[in-house]
């Protein structure tokens, strides 16, 4: 017991003159400078443009002219066009369908004889005309004669136009006689109810032929059929819709703005300036984008009640055409070329390109480099600053700002930092360079495989 005693007590004591030793003979610990975290940021240099500035919507594509078929006359459909159907083209004054002409012919043959009868009755009307006055005049100069007054009496006709006691009174009075004939002696209020029933007779021809002509309904204009309810033999009543089709001449897409992206745009308020502005636009069929010219035909002078926007209306002439590919690298992935692109549809969504006010100089950012605020972040000298900007123009990809103090030089942080401030160091990172994608005939190269050796026979 006394031994195992001794025997810790050694140990104890050697573990503190170890201790002793290691206190005694320890060194300081080199020190090290404190690194300062500089933050690493992805940057974009800054592209300087110059000229007009693309004013960017989207709307909707419509017809211009838009026409309900209906029929003007009632009666049994005889004919009907085989291109009268939905979706088929029709050229301007195709005969589209023809009601049965045989109840207007009669009408009109009818009134052609009720004509050729009033004109008798003219002619008639105008011969007792010329009878009157006639008789009017030869009583005159018999009245004028002392001689004739005794053989005018009550019982003659002229008799009824200057009575001879006016005659006699008027000769011995010696004054003058006033001489006022009855209209009726003359014939004329006759001749012009004989007139006014010629003119209502030829009225009467010309409504059964403007009826006639009627019954056979045309295209107003070249356009596509984009409904139709109308079968052979059916009857039909006037006004009753037969169908509609639209006008494929010119196609107009409504394009809603901003105030602001409107104000971009010159002289949109004067169209009375003779000054055409041209625009761009843009569908896709197939993986294919294609491009149609257009040009700015009004806007509107009404706020869309939903959405507070300015409806801009852009023409587009011959869309029947066809589009023209708006990238080269559009037409190789499908093979499509620009006399096999589609025709614009009626009710395609759309993109558009107005060309807006002519600037000097502007400056083009991706969207990510845009910060609250209309506000910037510039690199330079290895130090972040923040530069306010005036925003001329926002789409979904890119902004369009004011060039003031900006060159070609200029790069901007366009990554996220979770805090900026004025003057803090940055590093900027470099582009990394795209590694070479592997060529055909190497991702399709199989690999070589060795030949057997041929197995001994005699084995």
């Amino acid at each position: 017991m006394h031994r195992q005693s001794v025997i810790g007590g050694l140990i104890v004591l050697g573990a503190i003159i170890v201790a002793a030793l290691l206190i005694y003979f320890q060194t300081d610990p080199e020190g090290k400078p404190s690194e300062e975290l500089i933050p690493l940021v992805q940057v974009t240099p800054v592209e300087i443009r110059s000229g007009n500035l693309l004013v960017s919507g989207s709307g909707t594509v419509r017809a211009r002219e838009e026409v309900t078929l209906a029929a003007e006359v009632a009666g049994k459909l005889v004919y009907v066009n085989p291109r009268l159907r939905e979706g088929q083209t029709v050229t301007r004054g195709t005969t589209l369908f023809r009601i049965d002409t045989a109840d207007y012919r009669n009408a009109v043959q009818t009134a052609q004889a009720d004509v050729a009868a009033q004109n008798v009755a003219l002619l008639q009307a105008r011969e007792e005309v010329a009878l009157a006055k006639a008789e009017l005049e030869r009583f005159e100069k018999r009245g004028s004669e002392n001689s004739a007054l005794a053989s005018v009496d009550d019982s003659d006709y002229a008799a009824r136009i200057l009575p001879p006691e006016q005659l006699k009174t008027a000769v011995s009075e010696k004054k003058p006689v006033a001489r006022i004939p009855n209209g009726l002696a003359t014939r004329e209020p006759q001749l012009q109810s004989a007139r006014a029933g010629l003119r209502r007779a030829q009225a009467q021809l010309s409504n059964a032929q403007i009826s006639l002509k009627r019954t056979v309904v045309r295209a107003p204009f070249s356009g596509v059929v984009r409904s139709e309810q109308v079968a052979l033999g059916s009857y039909v009543a006037p006004g009753q819709s037969l169908g509609s089709m639209v006008g494929t001449s010119e196609l107009e897409a409504v394009i809603p703005l901003s105030e602001k992206d409107a104000a971009l745009i010159p002289a949109l308020w004067k169209r009375d300036s003779g000054r055409r502005i041209e625009a761009s636009v843009y569908s896709e069929y197939g993986g294919t984008r294609y491009r149609w010219q257009a040009f700015v035909d009004r806007a509107s002078s009404v706020l869309n009640p939903q959405t507070r926007t300015i409806d801009i209306f852009l023409r587009i002439p011959n869309p029947l055409r066809g589009g023209a590919p708006a990238a080269e690298q559009g037409t190789k992935g499908n093979g499509n070329t620009a006399s096999a692109a589609p025709p614009l549809f009626v009710g395609s969504f759309v993109d558009a390109e107005m060309n807006g006010k002519e600037l000097d100089q502007y400056a083009v950012l991706p969207l990510a480099a845009l910060r609250r605020g209309n506000t910037i972040w510039l690199v330079k000298d290895g130090r972040l600053r923040i530069v306010s900007v005036e925003l001329l123009q926002r789409t979904d990809t890119q902004a369009l700002i004011a060039s003031d103090g900006l060159d070609a030089k200029s790069v901007v942080i366009i990554g996220s930092l979770k805090a900026a401030t004025e003057g803090q160091k940055v590093r900027v990172a470099e582009a990394r360079a795209e590694k070479p994608a592997l060529t055909k005939p190497e991702i399709e190269k199989p690999k070589a495989n060795k030949p057997r050796k041929k197995a001994n026979s005699a084995s």
